[in-house]
């Protein structure tokens, strides 16, 4: 691969010759009908460094749906919305709940624990969609990924969309729940149709990593030297992803990657590793937590490797 440092093409696709062979792959999610149909033995890995070196291997072309990983996007652009008055509609702690449970917003009259969870999602969402038709609102957030990205073709795979309409029964009963307590201002459908289709973009790691990548270089993206958002809120939204990035098992993300992360139960993870690179895997096959059985353990190598993580070697 021209341009890549040796070392790093090295390490990456060590990991993902080792990631091929091993036998426990966990569960692919079966609860939305589309995603069930993923590839348990599908692995690939993409790291892009500061210089904007690419290190992939496996299937790291093929494009997946990148569900709550989405989520860093929405919270970047709802952020840039309307700035920290979007902390009174959602919190930032971790919830230690699963990321569909409805617990814990009866407890917290309506507001979210975290923007992560799929409610907290939901009420970004609606942030992005006021003012706006759901068609509008879409395609700014496409456009955002394609941007960051730079690459049009990203786009949203309508089949899984359509698969989430149809069975987001507990979504649409936080979304209902929310509205209650007017933390949604928009007609719960719209809100919800936006939300389901932010979930089901379809990107491969080489992509995702691309589009990462401003979160890693103190909110620059260092492929059009623009400055996407201040460094003060990178940092911020980073550490938001350390410690809610992959629901209730967050901690447990911390303890062994030691990267800011967030996870989808398409099998894709994004993590950070600043002033470094930007990272993304996937393998479809879940933990119980909902988060990727293979690139959690895939990350963790990688990061003992190059000494990457944030708390030291």
């Amino acid at each position: 691969m021209s341009g890549t440092p040796p070392e790093l093409q090295d390490v990456v696709a060590e990991i993902a010759e080792a990631m091929r062979r091993r036998p426990d792959r966990g569960e692919v999610a079966t609860y939305i009908p589309e995603l069930a149909r993923a590839d348990p033995e599908a692995f690939g890995l993409a790291v892009i460094d500061a210089e904007g070196r690419v290190a992939a291997a496996g299937d790291c072309d093929t494009p997946f749906s990148i569900q709550s990983i989405s989520k860093v996007f929405t919270l970047t652009l709802a952020l840039g919305m309307v700035g920290d008055r979007l902390w009174r509609r959602v919190g930032r702690e971790p919830s230690g709940s699963p990321f569909n449970s409805i617990v814990q917003l009866e407890r917290e009259c309506g507001i979210p624990r975290n923007p992560f969870i799929n409610a907290g999602a939901i009420a970004v969402t609606d942030v992005i969609l006021s003012g706006h038709q759901p068609r509008e609102a879409l395609g700014d957030i496409l456009r955002f990924l394609q941007f960051l990205a730079q690459d049009p073709a990203i786009a949203i795979d309508e089949s899984v969309a359509a698969s989430e309409q149809r069975t987001g029964f507990r979504n649409s009963a936080l979304a209902h729940y929310m509205k209650s307590f007017g933390v949604l201002d928009n007609p719960v459908e719209y809100t919800l149709g936006v939300y389901f289709h932010h979930c089901a973009i379809a990107m491969s790691c080489r992509q995702l990593a691309g589009a990462g990548r401003f979160l890693a270089h103190s909110g620059r993206n260092p492929a059009t030297g623009l400055q996407v958002i201040s460094a003060e809120r990178a940092r911020r939204i980073n550490a938001v992803m350390l410690t809610c990035g992959h629901y209730d098992g967050s901690g447990e993300f911390a303890y062994r990657v030691g990267l800011p992360g967030k996870s989808g139960v398409g099998g894709g993870i994004l993590a950070i590793a600043p002033g470094k690179a930007s990272i993304a895997v996937w393998s479809p096959g879940l933990d119980a937590a909902g988060n990727s059985h293979l690139g959690r353990i895939a990350l963790e190598m990688l990061t003992k490797r190059l000494g990457w993580s944030i708390f030291g070697a």
